[in-house]
């Protein structure tokens, strides 16, 4: 048991950001953090963190070790409620990660959604285009959309979305709608900031590349889509994002026999030979929901890719 709770003093420590709140957390006092973790740095003959009045920070020994001691943590709770026959409860903090479009359309009403079912769990959704590395910032499911898939990290399939062009009635009523993809060269096309000019349709006759110019681009999809609805132009987006806007008559489609390439979408998780039960639960979860948006296709479970 000495050995648990000195891993959890320096788990607490390293997450919480100072030995004063890992001892508040455990409910103790900051002497005995301090010497469960100096006690567990002497069993194994390393250093694991460095301590500076600006607080604390871990060496490289620590940072290698301290993913290993949050999962063995992990994986005692989970044994001691099973063992308690509490299995059925699931209970915890969960860490969920996705782009940021995707979490405002979508995802934050499905996070409410799941609280209501698991009332012992917390979670925290963190909201980020970037690629986030689940290990380096402790999390424990990320949404994917597009992109190369982490080889070591579980990757399930959730869907293809088809991207379709789409324009606001204002805009299809003063310039016309294109009939072939080449009349989009005397349109206004908007784009994302990322990648080149150009654009790739599959229609009737197969596959086209439309060399279109794009006079504004914007790296985040809230505002492209803003553009559209304001009517500024033509833009291919994902159903998931414009179905609603669709069937509302906010937006319309142009060229509706073409679509754009798909949009796929992953669950990643970290490979276990038994995903803790609040890992568990919320996968489950989102698989259903999100596999359930417009245009999504159920897909597979790749084991590490």
């Amino acid at each position: 048991m000495d050995t648990l709770r000195a891993l959890s003093a320096f788990v607490h420590s390293v997450e919480l950001g100072s030995l004063s709140g890992a001892a508040r957390a455990l409910d103790t006092t900051q002497p005995t953090v301090s010497k469960l973790v100096a006690g567990l740095e002497r069993s194994l003959g390393v250093r694991l963190l460095r301590r500076a009045a600006t607080g604390l920070s871990l060496t490289e020994e620590g940072q290698r070790f301290h993913e290993r001691a949050r999962r063995m943590l992990e994986d005692y709770g989970d044994a001691v409620a099973d063992a308690r026959a509490q299995v059925q409860q699931p209970r915890g903090l969960l860490r969920l990660s996705a782009p940021v479009t995707l979490g405002q359309r979508h995802l934050n009403a499905m996070a409410v959604a799941f609280l209501r079912l698991y009332p012992d769990i917390e979670l925290e959704l963190v909201l980020d285009d970037r690629f986030v590395d689940p290990r380096e910032e402790r999390i424990d499911v990320s949404l994917r959309v597009g992109g190369a898939l982490p080889p070591d990290l579980v990757a399930r399939h959730l869907g293809s979305w088809p991207r379709v062009l789409v324009a606001s009635p204002d805009y299809v009523a003063a310039r016309g709608k294109p009939r072939t993809p080449h009349d989009l060269l005397a349109h206004d096309y908007l784009r994302y900031a990322a990648g080149d000019d150009g654009v790739l349709l599959t229609g009737p006759d197969g596959p086209v590349t439309v060399p279109v110019r794009s006079r504004y681009r914007v790296n985040n999809a809230v505002a492209l889509l803003d553009s559209v609805l304001a009517g500024a132009g033509v833009s291919l987006q994902p159903t998931w994002m414009v179905a609603d806007l669709l069937a509302q008559g906010r937006l319309v489609r142009v060229l509706a026999r073409h679509t754009g390439p798909a949009q796929e979408l992953h669950l990643l998780y970290a490979p276990r030979r038994q995903l803790p039960l609040r890992v568990q639960v919320l996968v489950d979860f989102l698989a259903q929901r999100v596999a359930a948006l417009p245009g999504a296709a159920r897909g597979r479970v790749n084991g590490g890719r």
